[in-house]
């Protein structure tokens, strides 16, 4: 069964009959859309220095961290972008985004606040709440994750 699938109940027969959820499969497209257009804008800008963005070295000594971290941030932003905006191995892509999204929170915007305009964690947790939705809910029916092994789709 897939997130997209509703049960309902008949208790005369006690069967249970599956139904597509008018929508969501829409819905899940949304939202992987727009993760992985943000993430792809910002990875890009950390890996590859594109949109007028730090790249990797300045990224590393602008929030003190060590170079290797600026090019893992900018790699897994970028990779998970791709795999979210294709739907495969989106729930991998989900975790790598989640984890990135506490680092972002806990080590750069908390100590800001909340309000975005002042530094603050209000769009990194947005954001790490969208990834966490799509590791529960999978890519959905618009995907390409139909066209994998079977044991691959689950990822």
């Amino acid at each position: 069964m897939k997130i997209t699938d509703v049960l309902s109940d008949d208790s005369k027969s006690g069967v249970n009959h599956q139904r597509p959820a008018p929508g969501v499969d829409v819905a899940v497209l949304a939202l992987r859309f727009a993760c992985g257009l943000a993430f792809w804008y910002h990875g890009a800008a950390i890996l590859f220095g594109a949109f007028g963005g730090p790249g990797p070295e300045r990224f590393a000594v602008d929030h003190r961290f060590p170079l290797v971290v600026g090019y893992l941030v900018g790699l897994a932003q970028v990779v998970s972008a791709i795999a979210v905006l294709v739907g495969v191995f989106i729930r991998l892509a989900a975790v790598a985004l989640i984890v990135v999204m506490l680092g972002a929170i806990f080590l750069v915007h908390l100590r800001h606040g909340f309000d975005v305009s002042n530094g603050g964690m209000e769009y990194a947790l947005t954001q790490l709440l969208i990834a966490f939705a799509l590791l529960l809910m999978g890519a959905g029916a618009y995907s390409l994750s139909s066209r994998l092994p079977a044991r691959l789709q689950r990822f």
